[in-house]
């Protein structure tokens, strides 16, 4: 891309007065066809994943990858250490002493799991996030402390945001507005 073509970036920005209402606003519109919408709340919304049309988290497996890996990389070091690089016979204990290697394996497990957890969600979410237009509108700021809203990217010509907006007030937004955003 050179460095003279610009890509415009416009969302539709609605404010709802409940949560109940965005909800709904937001599965209503996904069945219209809308993608790439996001919500903004003070807090989690129960059914907002699934308004949205999510797909089932991918947390798990990366932590299970975690824990695996942990586990693995704790009893193939144990075994080499204590086994062919400095054996000790201790009260003759066998050299692959299985229940001997169980906290370090659980640690190790813990902690690659906890690792992969914080670094995948940050991957998942795309995170940080420093900068996105609709941060700027002024109305906006109340997502963090009341507000309940909705994004939805639109295509660059004015009738389809006009229809857009006309959509989310008859859905019972309080607050209609587009935001643009210019990115190199």
């Amino acid at each position: 891309m050179s460095a003279e073509t610009k890509i415009l970036d416009s969302w539709v920005l609605a404010e709802f007065a409940t949560p109940d209402a965005l909800v709904d606003a937001t599965r209503q519109m996904r069945e219209k066809g809308y993608e790439g919408m996001d919500t903004y709340s003070p807090y989690p919304l129960h059914g907002g994943s699934e308004a949205l049309g999510l797909p089932p988290s991918r947390v798990p497996f990366i932590a299970l990858g975690g824990a695996l890996t942990g586990m693995t990389t704790a009893v193939a070091m144990m075994a080499y250490m204590n086994g062919f690089d400095y054996p000790i016979n201790v009260g003759g204990r066998p050299v692959f002493s299985l229940p001997a290697y169980v906290p370090i394996t659980f640690e190790l497990s813990v902690l690659l799991a906890a690792f992969g957890i914080f670094f995948g969600l940050l991957g998942l979410s795309r995170l940080p996030q420093p900068y996105h237009p609709v941060f700027e509108s002024e109305e906006f700021r109340s997502a963090s402390t009341h507000g309940y809203w909705l994004s939805i990217p639109k295509a660059l010509t004015a009738t389809k945001a006009e229809d857009i907006m006309d959509q989310l007030k008859a859905l019972g937004a309080t607050h209609v507005t587009v935001v643009t955003g210019e990115k190199e």
